[in-house]
């Protein structure tokens, strides 16, 4: 199968292609697989990206700012699939897939993030090293400015890599990494139900400047977990939401996803301010 769009430089070859309801696609995009090519409901890709490979599926509400290669040595290989969950994340990274890529739901790739998926040089015959395996991140990852995760690596639920990591061996246990190699920093430890409620009051009263900057004058009710905007109610723990949406409430939940509180719904992220 073949999509072209001659206006906006985009070439998708695939045995099979799927893309979602809402999906923006922006300018110079090519991608040429073997396999099949999914994109989920209103995610969002930027402009100049170059994927080569097997099988790639992308789930709903991925963003994509800009400048992103997927393919490498080995992409010609059955094994050069990529799997990219819910409510992801991406910029100008580099993933090799000579060998499977899995991503989870809500990771984050900083940009300029690498992954590696093969490494060798000079013939293993001579002694000297070379590997070939997959890539594995968990839910809720994610991974600093300019890091790099090596082959065979797999990365635990809810961690934390630094910027300027380079993680070479598997992360088993949830927390924050950093360095080269990347060694256990600390411990994510949950907040208590005051520690939460408090924090949330603290977030909203920090929007309050940012609404009035926005030419917004919000109504806004707490009751943790709850936070009612006008007649949009969400529940900041679970994401759940409820009720009428409008530009005042995209923008608030603009903001506070910057704290990880991120509301996805069938409207984009979008600061009133924008331009």
């Amino acid at each position: 199968m073949i999509y072209e769009d001659g206006k906006k430089n985009i070439k998708i070859v695939a045995d099979s292609i799927e893309i979602g309801k809402n999906v923006h696609l922006g300018n110079n995009i090519s991608v040429a697989l073997k396999g099949k090519f999914s994109v989920g409901d209103f995610s969002y890709l930027g402009n100049d990206i170059h994927i080569r490979g097997n099988n790639v599926a992308i789930g709903k509400h991925l963003f994509h700012s800009s400048g992103l290669r997927i393919g490498g040595g080995g992409r010609q290989h059955p094994n050069a699939n990529i799997t990219i969950g819910d409510r992801c994340t991406i910029h100008n990274n580099f993933i090799n897939v000579c060998e499977p890529v899995i991503l989870g739901d809500d990771v984050g790739l900083s940009p300029e993030t690498s992954f590696l998926t093969h490494g060798y040089w000079m013939s293993v015959l001579d002694g000297f090293p070379a590997m070939f395996s997959g890539i594995k991140i968990g839910n809720g990852v994610i991974i600093g400015y300019r890091s790099l995760i090596m082959m065979g690596v797999s990365i635990a639920d809810y961690s934390v890599i630094g910027a300027q990591s380079v993680v070479t061996k598997t992360i088993s246990q949830k927390g924050v990494y950093a360095g080269s190699p990347a060694k256990f920093i600390k411990e994510i430890i949950p907040l208590t139900p005051d520690q939460k409620a408090l924090k949330l009051q603290q977030i909203i009263d920090s929007y309050l400047p940012i609404a009035r900057y926005h030419d917004i004058v919000p109504k806004i009710i707490i009751e943790y977990p709850f936070v009612q905007m006008n007649d949009f109610k969400f529940n900041a723990e679970t994401f759940e939401y409820w009720g009428d949406e409008s530009i005042e409430t995209d923008d608030l939940r603009d903001y506070i996803r910057k704290w990880g509180i991120r509301i996805y719904t069938e409207r984009p992220f979008v600061s009133k301010f924008s331009f």
